[in-house]
């Protein structure tokens, strides 16, 4: 969505595969993206090589997205505290704390810039139809961090928001969604009774990102369905 929008983009994936075909599919709109993969974004070196790749591509950075995450799903007697607990927060609150650090100076010397962070609308509300402790707790911490960060931002022009959105089906939710009873538990939680889909996101943070929005910051925005407006 940014690259059709004239952007310079430089993504990053753990899996190889999965960011050649996003890159396949980009071509086959006619859009150029770079990609830095395979990345883990709980590395610090990794997150600073690709920060360090794309300013040097693009001769700085202007906008910082982090979106990718780790999230293990169960109730609280069945998370195992370093493979569940430990590992949600360290891919739900690591990676985006890394992210912005490894970012930050490269704003700075743009005379500011924007981050969107993703936060969750379990940041909000507890899941209806499972086990989320870990992810709750890790999502509303990127809430927090995300105020903070524009508070720390404001004196060098940079912008942080964070988008909170409801289910999204994606390549990662899928599995979840097939579970028998989970769809139509989440369904039930919605005003607008179907599915999000990344479109429905990526425009949302397409704005957040562009001139139009340059008085928003420190803010949250629920693109929900209405699930969090009961």
């Amino acid at each position: 969505m940014f690259a059709r929008h004239g952007a310079a983009v430089m993504g990053c994936d753990i899996n190889a595969a999965a960011a050649q075909a996003t890159i396949d599919e980009a071509r086959r709109q006619g859009l150029g993206i770079d990609s830095c993969h395979p990345c883990d974004l709980t590395d610090a070196a990794q997150v600073e090589k690709l920060m360090a790749r794309a300013a040097e591509r693009f001769g700085g950075i202007d906008v910082l997205v982090n979106a990718g995450a780790f999230g293990a799903f169960g109730f609280i007697e069945q998370l195992d505290y370093l493979r569940d607990w430990k590992r949600t927060l360290n891919g739900e609150l690591d990676v985006v704390f890394l992210g912005c650090q490894s970012a930050w100076p490269y704003l700075k010397q743009r005379g500011g810039g924007c981050i969107v962070n993703f936060a969750s609308a379990n940041a909000h509300v507890a899941h209806p139809v499972a086990g989320a402790l870990a992810h709750c707790a890790g999502k509303g911490g990127v809430l927090a961090m995300t105020r903070q960060l524009a508070a720390e931002g404001g004196p060098h022009n940079i912008r942080a928001n964070s988008i909170s959105p409801a289910m999204i089906v994606t390549g990662a939710t899928r599995p979840q969604l097939e579970e028998p009873g989970y769809k139509e538990g989440i369904l039930a939680k919605l005003m607008i009774k179907r599915l999000g889909q990344p479109e429905d996101v990526a425009w949302f943070a397409t704005y957040l990102v562009s001139d139009e929005a340059g008085w928003v910051t420190g803010a949250d925005f629920r693109i929900d369905g209405g699930a969090t407006a009961w």
